[in-house]
Order: structure tokens, then sequence, then C-alpha cells
């Protein structure tokens, strides 16, 4: 989402989605994403513009971005426009017989040995990371994610920002899980790619944290104690400074201040942008509602420290909707009175809630909120379908239907 003058806060809305290409048949990963960018260039670049739209690669060949050129001041109605990309991208795979595919990660991919890593313009970037990090590995090469921007201005703006979305951080897993199954196998972990993405940069730990951000709600403060450590931190692997960007951050959330917006990056790619743009609204629906202090002021929600919003992200990674939050003290954080509750019932309750604040109206976007909250996240949905051990045949159905949903903007039902 770029910028030239800083929004307020819910001004402004970017959303960022990543697909799989896959080939159609054998719906093995595809590296042709270059091939795609280039079709429309003219040449090899990292994106193009497309209406009100943009296209850019992503650190592996086989995954493509699509998003909103600039910020939108609602996301009602971006899942029309993220729609159509998917469909002119998937005109433009058809002629390399391919397709694209949604979710979290790919389901028996294994990156060792198909991972493809960028090799054009500011390949040196991805070449760094995967001198340092060893990239071919599910962390880096199969995950793909919504990333939520949204909009601040100034300090006070993003202190209060960073406080809302730090507190609700660790229930997003519960709402937008959908990686359950690794190298063909269930592995009894419901958001796979966080549990990877948690590990992913361990050499040099200060790049991600704990996931959850720290208690820090300034500028200069966030600079200094997390930008600065982790430029100094990574210096002695990356001595021509190659990554010494905002960008290098990996928390669950990031200030972006190049562009005045807090990127929200926890949940799983949906089934379809109807999916994506629902699970973004009720975050920043709920965000908005924490932000106005429905539920405890600013000073309570800046006062939670990393540990406690950790174990809840714990649960929701590992088990998603069906994880039990009995931190009271956390469910009182969003005025919620009971001492524990499944994580559904949580979400439940937070939708509710922020209809009745008047945070979120959308009919359209309400309806797979409504499917989401009934028959489970899309983790559960895909496991629901393919059963407890599901052959590679099966799983070849489950994702030739995900597919399909992604291809005609439909929800999956399990």
């Amino acid at each position: 989402m770029s910028r030239r003058t800083a929004l307020h806060l819910f001004e402004g809305y970017g959303i960022e989605l990543e697909y799989m290409l896959v080939s159609s048949n054998s719906l093995d990963v595809l590296p042709v994403s270059d091939s795609i960018l280039r079709s429309r260039a003219g040449r090899y670049v990292n994106e193009i513009e497309n209406g009100a739209a943009g296209w850019s690669n992503e650190f592996v060949l086989h995954v493509m971005e699509i998003k909103n050129n600039r910020p939108s001041p609602s996301l009602s109605g971006l899942n029309r426009i993220l729609q159509e990309q998917v469909v002119q991208i998937n005109h433009l795979l058809e002629e390399r017989e391919g397709r694209l595919m949604p979710s979290g990660m790919h389901p028996w991919m294994e990156p060792s040995r198909e991972a493809r890593i960028w090799n054009h313009r500011n390949r040196k970037i991805y070449e760094t990371y995967d001198r340092i990090f060893g990239c071919k590995t599910h962390g880096w090469s199969n995950i793909q994610s919504i990333h939520l921007n949204l909009s601040f201005h100034g300090d006070e703006e993003l202190g209060r920002l960073h406080a809302a979305v730090r507190l609700l951080l660790p229930l997003i897993p519960a709402l937008a899980a959908s990686s359950p199954i690794v190298e063909g196998k269930i592995t009894g972990i419901i958001d796979n790619r966080l549990s990877f993405y948690r590990r992913n940069q361990l050499l040099v730990p200060s790049i991600s944290g704990n996931i959850i951000p720290e208690a820090i709600f300034t500028r200069s403060e966030y600079e200094e104690r997390i930008l600065q450590k982790m430029y100094d931190d990574i210096a002695g692997y990356d001595t021509d400074g190659i990554l010494r960007h905002e960008w290098l951050n990996s928390r669950g959330a990031i200030p972006r201040f190049e562009r005045s917006a807090v990127e929200v990056r926890l949940a799983d790619s949906q089934e379809c942008p109807l999916a994506d743009i629902a699970v973004a609204s009720a975050v920043a629906s709920v965000l908005k509602s924490l932000v106005n202090g429905c539920w405890a002021s600013w000073q309570e929600q800046a006062a939670w420290p990393v540990e406690p919003l950790v174990s809840v992200l714990e649960k929701t990674i590992r088990f998603g909707e069906a994880a039990v939050i009995r931190d009271s003290e956390y469910l009182k954080a969003f005025g919620y009175v009971e001492k524990q509750a499944r994580a559904s019932d949580v979400w439940r309750y937070l939708i509710e809630e922020s209809i009745v604040q008047g945070d979120f109206s959308d009919d359209d976007l309400m309806k797979p909120l409504q499917l989401i909250l009934e028959e489970g996240t899309l983790s559960r949905r895909i496991l629901k379908y393919a059963g407890q051990r599901p052959s590679a045949a099966r799983l070849h159905e489950v994702y030739g239907k995900l597919c399909d949903c992604l291809a005609a903007g439909k929800m999956f039902a399990g």
C-alpha cells in the first residue's frame, strides 16, 4: 500500500494476498511468476500495476502477490477488484498449463527439492536471505498469507493502534488458519505456516522476536530498540547492509514508517479474495473497537507484556478455533465476562460486538464469516473433507476444489 501523505487511523486500508502457482494437472508448484509478470510488462519486473490493483513477485517463483495499489477508504468491495486479478492471472496461467492455488501452505511441496528463489531484479536481497538462513524450507518457501495494512498519523495514533494490534494478534489463527497439512501429512497443528514462520530466523532472533511485538508505542523508541538492534545483530552476516531496511522486521505486525501503516501479517491466505477480505474486515473492525476504547483503555491495552500474549498465540497456532483460552484477564480486555472460552466463541462475540459498535456493516462479508464461525477455519474444513489419513489422491481432490473456489470466488465448505 503506497501513499504520498499519511492518513489518519482507519482512513486507509491496504491488502496484500499471496497465492501459489501450480500445475493444472498435478497441482505441484509451478515456478513461473517471472514469466507471468514479463508477459504483462514485456521484461522481467518485480511488480506491475493493473488498474486499481497490482501484481508482484514474492520470495519464490511459485508465489504471486496481488494488492490494491493505493490506500482504500474501506475494505468493502476490494474482494471484487482482487477477484478480477485472480481471473486474469489464471487466464495467463492456462497458457502455461497452470492455475492459482489458495491456502497458507502447499500441502505436499518439498521445498528443499522444489523451491526456486526469485532470480531477477533485486535478487541480491533474496540471495542474501538464502545465504544467511537457508531459505529452501517451509518457513521461507512455502508460506502464503494475508497482509492487512492500517494507516496511522504520528506517534499518538501509532501508539493506540500498536497497543490494539498486539492484543488481538494471538486470536488471528483461530479465525484464519488454513495450513493443516505438510508434505502430505496431517501434523496435528492447525496453523503450520505460523509454526514454521516462528522458527525461520532463529539465527538472528531479534528479527522476529516472539512474533508478538514488544510494548513500544513511539517511532523513536521503535527505531532504537527494534530496528537498530536488528541491523546490529545481522551486520556480521550482511556486511554490505543489503537487508538493512525496516522490512527485515518479521514480527506478526510491523510499523511500516515509510508508508505510515501498521502491517498485520498473521492471517493465512484463505480460499478466495471474498474470504480473505472478510477475515481482514473482522480483524480491522475489532481493532477499531479496541482503539476506540470499547472494552479497555489505551493504558490497559498498552500494559500487556509479551509473554501472556505469546501463550495464547501458541494455543491458537496449535488448535485454531478449538483452543481454550483460560486467561480470564486476557478475555476481560475484550469485555468477555466468562473465565474461559473457546477461541471460536470469542470471535463470535467480537464480531457481534463490532456490529453493535458500528465498526462492521458489510452484509456481503458477514456471510463468509458466518461460514467460518459455523463450520470452522479453512484448516478445519480441509481436514473434515480430507479425512484422518488422506491419500495422495484425496489431497489432490481437496486442493483441486480449493483451486476451483479461488477461480470462482466461492467459499469452501468442508
